[in-house]
């Protein structure tokens, strides 16, 4: 969605609103800079995160000498029409540090989404030796019943094992069915929002 410049309290904040960078997909706050009316019109007319940068007094496109855009997917503005949050998909590090976000956040706990990742990529790119192209080489069947099976050692290690094997069970049982969504065109996103609305 496009943000109508004018319906934003650029007087609030002497004409550059705060802008908060959060992964499309990880969820990640990836960074925060500033905006004017013109770094935000660039923004969404080249698809590609442009700020206002204070130090430089220009606009300053994200990844301009580094290659590592931040390249838009969707737009918001808070309730007080004086900060934007951007869901980007970052090619690269974001941070000029070189990590990944410019808050050093832990990566674990978004690590399902990342895995999602990986599995696209093994379909998009497929490697000959993958554990996910010779799966698939197998059928729809047998990337099922692969779920099936991992759901009953994930019971029996709930019963029956410790929780070291019930955590190394429950992680094959998520990646297969990871894998079984993204064989049925589906994903995560998918399931999150089936459940958020059986939740309201």
């Amino acid at each position: 969605m496009n943000i109508d410049t004018s319906s934003l309290d650029w007087d609030k904040t002497a004409g550059l609103l705060p802008v908060i960078i959060q992964d499309y997909k990880t969820l990640e706050v990836l960074m925060l800079g500033y905006m004017n009316a013109e770094a935000l019109e660039k923004t969404q007319s080249e698809g590609k995160v442009t700020f206002f940068s204070r130090s430089k007094n220009r606009l300053w496109t994200k990844g301009e000498t580094s290659n590592n855009f931040l390249y838009v997917k969707e737009l918001y503005i808070d309730c007080d029409n004086d900060t934007i949050l951007i869901k980007a998909n970052a090619v690269g590090p974001t941070c000029h540090t070189g990590s990944r976000s410019c808050f050093k956040t832990e990566y674990n706990q978004n690590f399902i989404f990342k895995l999602e990742n990986i599995i696209t990529d093994r379909y998009e790119n497929p490697v000959e030796d993958s554990y996910i192209n010779k799966m698939r080489s197998k059928g729809l069947n047998k990337i099922a019943q692969k779920v099936g099976e991992e759901s009953v050692e994930t019971v029996i290690a709930a019963l029956a094992e410790t929780e070291e094997e019930l955590i190394g069970e429950a992680s094959d049982l998520v990646f297969h069915l990871l894998f079984l969504l993204k064989e049925k065109g589906l994903s995560i996103q998918d399931i999150a929002k089936n459940l958020e609305s059986r939740h309201k």
